[in-house]
């Protein structure tokens, strides 16, 4: 299904003095993967430094099924998607924000043939999104569907993408004004696409640009379909007024035209795939994760056209950069942790490192920036908190949850709300209650 974008002129980009994301949501509400603003940040205050199993749990409560999507919340629901291991049921749980009861459990969708999932990801990987009164879910091509946030009836579902996500899915969807934003990099199809988020109908779909360099002489496809995947999640931010979508896919990073789907630019990385990150923005810089491969920051200057040079790069960081986990900007301060538990501060106008660190553990979700702190959430259940600091690295606090943590963590109001491997939390201080 495919629709020629309308005719619209390209967004200048001239004039530039900063950008920033454009937010869904407020203080009270989670939206979102990785935030209202979409960069892990909070505006909370009080909340545990130390988080584990015994301290300020709320309420704990199991959620089944294998799953890596994160928790969104939105007035007094959370919504999470989760699926069957071997990715034959794909479901919707719905948990109140207050008790952890859950409120809905509902198999969405049965898939005869599963596509084939490494074991380190899962067939609901992707966060869903609430915007406008409605909950969009994806879990790739197989499912994507819309529902109605206070009634819970389905509005809309699209079961008719093609996309080979080879290893899982991972990039999560984006809601801009009436389009619903997504990423399909496969090993396959890349494309992206915007959908009519009110009754999710295709209204422009845009094919990668990158020549992959991996035909023969037939036309045909060689070598690993890793070469073609990427993870990424999009974000739109606002450039003087204007709207950007900056997305990663394999071997390439790209600024689109929301509105029509228009290529603006892109800047090619042969030597990376699999980007799994969400890019950051910030000075007139985009901050890209390249993913695997050779994993970097590139910090690339925003306002060329076409195919960008080295020219447009400021500097790249090569050193303990995290494959799969996202980035944190705080006040000209970029915070992250790799996939081995190296935590380091790097500033953001020079690519300088400031400090490094081993946090320990393995990692695969985001961290999370509120009130000054820095936490970080590994795959055996430890969370560590660091001061978001630029001289140095100083840890606060410390705990131990009894499962790992694959999803990154979600904080609406006062509470933290982390989703393990098994179950969901609500954290909060001074608010110990059910721990079963």
């Amino acid at each position: 299904m495919k629709e020629a974008p309308p005719r619209i002129s390209l967004l200048s980009l001239s004039l530039v003095l900063g950008l920033g994301s454009l937010p869904v949501g407020g203080a009270e509400e989670w939206p979102q993967f990785r935030g209202p603003h979409g960069d892990g940040s909070a505006s909370a205050k009080g909340l545990p430094v130390s988080l584990g199993e015994d301290a300020d749990v709320r309420w704990k409560t199991a959620i089944h099924g294998k799953a890596w999507s994160s928790p969104v919340v939105s007035g007094a629901k959370i919504w999470l998607t989760t699926a069957s291991e071997d990715g034959a049921e794909l479901s919707l749980v719905v948990v109140d924000r207050e008790s952890g009861k859950i409120l809905r459990d509902e198999v969405l969708y049965k898939v005869q043939n599963p596509q084939f999932c490494h074991k380190f990801n899962s067939y609901a990987s992707p966060t869903p999104v609430v915007s406008g009164g409605r909950v969009y879910v994806t879990f790739g091509s197989p499912y994507t569907a819309c529902f109605d946030e206070q009634t819970g009836a389905k509005l809309w579902e699209r079961t008719d993408f093609v996309c080979n996500h080879f290893r899982g899915s991972g990039s999560s969807p984006v809601v801009w004004r009436d389009f619903l934003l997504m990423n399909f990099d496969g090993s396959d199809f890349q494309f992206v696409v915007a959908l009519d988020s009110k009754t999710g109908k295709t209204v422009w779909r845009t094919e990668r640009s990158v020549d992959f360099k991996d035909l023969n002489a037939e036309g045909k496809i060689t070598g690993e379909g890793d070469m073609r995947k990427a993870f990424a999640t999009p974000v739109v931010v606002d450039w003087q007024g204007s709207p950007i979508l900056l997305s990663s896919g394999a071997k390439a990073h790209y600024a689109y035209d929301p509105a029509s789907g228009r290529e603006i630019w892109r800047f090619e990385e042969h030597a990376q795939h699999s980007a799994s990150s969400r890019p950051l923005v910030a000075d007139g810089k985009v901050f890209f994760q390249s993913g695997f491969s050779k994993g970097q920051i590139l910090a690339v200057k925003l306002g060329g056209s076409g195919v960008l040079d080295e020219s447009q790069v400021a500097w790249r960081v090569k050193k303990s950069v995290p494959n799969k986990p996202s980035l944190l900007l705080v006040k000209g301060s970029l915070y992250m942790v790799d996939d081995s538990g190296i935590a380091s501060c790097v500033d953001a106008a020079s690519g300088e490192t400031r400090w490094s660190e081993r946090v320990g553990g393995n990692f695969s979700s985001s961290p999370l920036y509120v009130d000054g702190r820095v936490y970080a959430f590994n795959e055996e259940g430890k969370v560590t908190a660091f001061a978001a600091d630029p001289a140095g690295y100083q840890k606060l606090g410390e705990g131990k949850f009894e499962s790992g943590f694959m999803a990154s963590p979600a904080v609406a109001g006062n509470a933290l709300f982390l989703r393990t491997k098994t179950h969901l939390y609500r954290v909060e201080s001074g608010k110990s209650g059910n721990g079963g």
